[in-house]
């Protein structure tokens, strides 16, 4: 079985063909360029990272939460660095930023509703505000630095408090669950643009609505 080929996640660039339907270049078209680089190969790493998610699923699927296993964490960490280290898996496109804010590019959607696929741009100065999670989410750097300030939740005082802020390079990841145990605000305080890559436990059209649980902060930080 051509596993490149062969993933329960629908591919979003709308330039994409479906990759469970690869398409051969018609003959007698020598003007047609399009399909010179295979759109399967072209496209190879983030088809990989969908068949590991996949398989993950799979492993854990006798469990009531996947995420909150333990070889679901480690397998989303190793999946997200082997996706990471492949300089093709965004397209330039993927890569724009917007001049108002950090900008979300949707990149793939289980058809089962398990999960969505989506990069970051992070021009110089942006930032999330700080927030806990809905659902799980793992992340890794894929270009330039990142700053990532982890906050404790205070419950008798209904807000967070920073706790530490670390510099996130290329290459870094990490996998967190739902809830309050996990705060942070991600953000660019370089002065170049930076890139992440993002998996969401939600269906693809929640990704801007049912995975920030944005929190009050203490007075201190604002």
């Amino acid at each position: 079985m051509d596993h490149n080929a062969d993933s329960s996640a629908r591919l979003l660039n709308p330039n994409l063909a479906d990759l469970s339907q690869p398409r051969a270049q018609a003959a007698g078209q020598p003007g047609d360029k399009r399909d010179v680089v295979p759109r399967a190969v072209q496209h190879a790493p983030l088809v990989r990272l969908c068949n590991a998610l996949d398989a993950m699923f799979e492993a854990c699927g006798h469990l009531p939460e996947p995420s909150h296993s333990g070889v679901f964490a480690r397998s989303m960490r190793v999946a997200l660095q082997e996706a990471a280290a492949h300089a093709t898996l965004l397209t330039p496109a993927q890569r724009e930023g917007s001049l108002q804010t950090y900008r979300r590019h949707l990149l793939a959607a289980d058809r089962q509703g398990r999960y969505a696929i989506a990069a970051l741009v992070w021009l110089p100065g942006q930032a999330s505000p700080v927030h806990a999670h809905h659902t799980w989410c793992g992340y890794a750097v894929l270009d330039g630095t990142l700053s990532e300030t982890v906050f404790e939740w205070n419950d008798p005082e209904q807000c967070a408090s920073a706790a530490r802020t670390q510099a996130r390079e290329r290459g870094a990841v990490s996998f967190v669950r739902s809830g309050r145990g996990s705060i942070h605000r991600l953000g660019n305080a370089s002065d170049a643009p930076a890139v992440s890559l993002h998996v969401y436990g939600v269906p693809g059209p929640q990704i801007g609505s049912h995975v920030n649980d944005v929190v009050p902060v203490a007075q201190a930080f604002v």
